[in-house]
C-alpha cells in the first residue's frame, strides 16, 4: 500500500483519501472538514472527491447518519475497494455512458477515422466492400509514459473493437521503441505526429486516388494496364 502523502505517489485525491483514511484516521475514527482541507491544502472540493469513494464500497458517515456526530465531524466506518491498485478500481468502477457530446468531439479529434486502422465511418473494407465501417467511441485503460493508469477514448471501427484484446493500451512501451529509433526516424515521426497523418508514398497516393474513383472508371483503368 503506498503512502498517502509520498510525493512520488501519482494519484488522484480521492486514492489519497482513501490512503489518508486508512493511515491517518483508522477505521472508526473521526475528521473534520478542517483536517482534510489540512491534509490536501490547494486542493478544491476535497471532501466531494472523498464521498466519491462511496461509490467503491467505503462507509463515512455525517451526523446526519450518525447522531453521536458533531456537525463538523464525520465518521470512517469502513473501507471498501483499495483504490489505489488500479485492476481493483477497474473491476468495481462505476461506467458512466459516454456523452453525445463527448463522442462528437473524440470522433472530430480523430478526423472521424478508426484509430486502430485507419478506415473512415462508411467507408468499404479493402479486403470486403460488402462491408462498411461504422465507428464508435469506446473506452481503453492506457499506461502513460510516466507510468500512470488512465481510462481514455478513443475511436474505433465496429471490427476492431471485436478484435480488442482485453490488456492496456501501453503508451510507455510506445515512447521506448520511438526512442529507439534512429534520429532521422524519429523526426520524421515527430513531423507526422504534428501532421496528424503520416506521409505517404506516390504508390499510396496513387492508389487512394484510385480507390476514390466510381467502379466503372476503375474497371477502365485495370483494362489500360492489363493490356
Amino acid at each position: 500500500m503506498p503512502t498517502w502523502n509520498d510525493p512520488e505517489l501519482k494519484a488522484g485525491t480521492m486514492i489519497k483519501g482513501a490512503l489518508w483514511l486508512v493511515q491517518e484516521v483508522g477505521v472508526g475514527g473521526t475528521f473534520t472538514k478542517g483536517q482534510l482541507r489540512n491534509a490536501f491544502p490547494g486542493v478544491s472540493q476535497a471532501d466531494r472527491r472523498l464521498r466519491d469513494l462511496r461509490d467503491y464500497g467505503w462507509v463515512i458517515l455525517t451526523n446526519t447518519e450518525d447522531a453521536t456526530l458533531l456537525a463538523e465531524d464525520q465518521r470512517f466506518v469502513k473501507a471498501g475497494v483499495p483504490v489505489w491498485d488500479p485492476a481493483a478500481r477497474r473491476a468495481a468502477a462505476p461506467q458512466k455512458a459516454i456523452s453525445a457530446k463527448e463522442k462528437q468531439s473524440v470522433m472530430a479529434r480523430d478526423g472521424f477515422m478508426c484509430t486502430v486502422c485507419g478506415i473512415a465511418g462508411a467507408e468499404p473494407y479493402i479486403d470486403d466492400s460488402n462491408q462498411t465501417a461504422v465507428l464508435s467511441v469506446t473506452r481503453r485503460e492506457t499506461i502513460l509514459p510516466d507510468g500512470r493508469h488512465e481510462t481514455l477514448l478513443l475511436t474505433e471501427c465496429k471490427r476492431c473493437r471485436a478484435g480488442f484484446q482485453s490488456f492496456p493500451a501501453r503508451a510507455d512501451e510506445v515512447l521506448a521503441d520511438i526512442k529507439a529509433l534512429d534520429p532521422s526516424e524519429q523526426r520524421r515521426l515527430v513531423h507526422w505526429a504534428k501532421r496528424g497523418r503520416r506521409g505517404s508514398t506516390p504508390l499510396e497516393r496513387a492508389w487512394n486516388a484510385y480507390r476514390r474513383l466510381p467502379a466503372a472508371a476503375r474497371d477502365e483503368i485495370q483494362s489500360q494496364l492489363e493490356a
